[in-house]
């Protein structure tokens, strides 16, 4: 199995009001090829300070991490801005969206800045529906941002992650700003990408979300407490209900 992600001894550290905060303490990390892997941990945990790091979106103070081959901290901002790009996919909580832009146009930014798209802007603009049809938004693409539902939105920001064909998405809590109906939609399109090969990270405090994760690790204090290999989520209702029932009784093993 290929190896997408790894660290290696990974520590953040902030100096706030001339005091040392020691957010993330040697974190050893892999995550292969395909996993779809949750991060979960009481609040300030350290968990989207991980995700941050491993991204290329934080420096980290000290250790090693690899993404796809590449030792990220070896790399200048312009470099890293490069892979984020060209290489990686990102959804957060809150749905970070150019206000001037259509729905269509927000979703095809990323390929249009990418050096690495040869294609014209209408065989761009073709790619950018046939995501949307696929997640089932093909209809609000010529809308304004401010014309479409939380989780419309949330779903269009899949699109955009998955515009420049990621080597991995990075999801930090990207169903905590929808409601439980479209929170289970959400997920189930993450779950869709990640059959088809697309490997995920994702931070998240719910269960429910978790549960359809192929691992989970848990973090207090800034270092891997615990981890639980769930395996891939079929899709069936009863094996759902087995899996959140399995992952509550080790979360609170784990002071949950």
């Amino acid at each position: 199995m290929n190896t997408v992600l790894q660290t290696k001894g990974l520590c953040k550290t902030y100096i706030v009001n001339k005091r040392q905060n020691n957010v993330l303490k040697n974190i050893d990390l892999t995550i292969f090829e395909g996993e779809m892997v949750a991060i979960m941990g009481p609040s300030g945990s350290g968990k989207s300070t991980l995700l941050y790091c491993v991204s290329g979106m934080d420096r980290v103070t000290a250790g090693e991490v690899v993404f796809n081959g590449k030792e990220t901290a070896k790399l200048s901002d312009k470099e890293l801005a490069r892979l984020r790009l060209d290489e990686m996919g990102f959804i957060f909580q809150q749905m970070y969206m150019m206000k001037n832009l259509s729905v269509l146009d927000n979703i095809i930014l990323p390929a249009v800045k990418s050096k690495k798209n040869t294609e014209s802007r209408k065989e761009t603009e073709e790619r950018g529906r046939k995501l949307m049809r696929r997640l089932g938004i093909d209809d609000v693409g010529d809308n304004d941002i401010n014309e479409v539902s939380g989780g419309q939105l949330q779903r269009a920001c899949i699109c955009r992650s998955m515009i420049n064909s990621p080597k991995m998405i990075f999801a930090d809590e990207p169903t905590g700003a929808l409601n439980r109906s479209s929170s289970d939609e959400v997920m189930n399109e993450l779950l869709s990408l990640n059959r088809d090969g697309t490997t995920i990270m994702c931070v998240t405090h719910d269960p429910k979300v978790a549960a359809k994760c192929s691992r989970i690790l848990y973090i207090v204090d800034g270092g891997i407490m615990g981890e639980k290999e769930m395996g891939h989520f079929d899709g069936g209702e009863k094996e759902l209900r087995d899996r959140e029932r399995e992952l509550n009784n080790w979360l609170m093993e784990q002071g949950w």
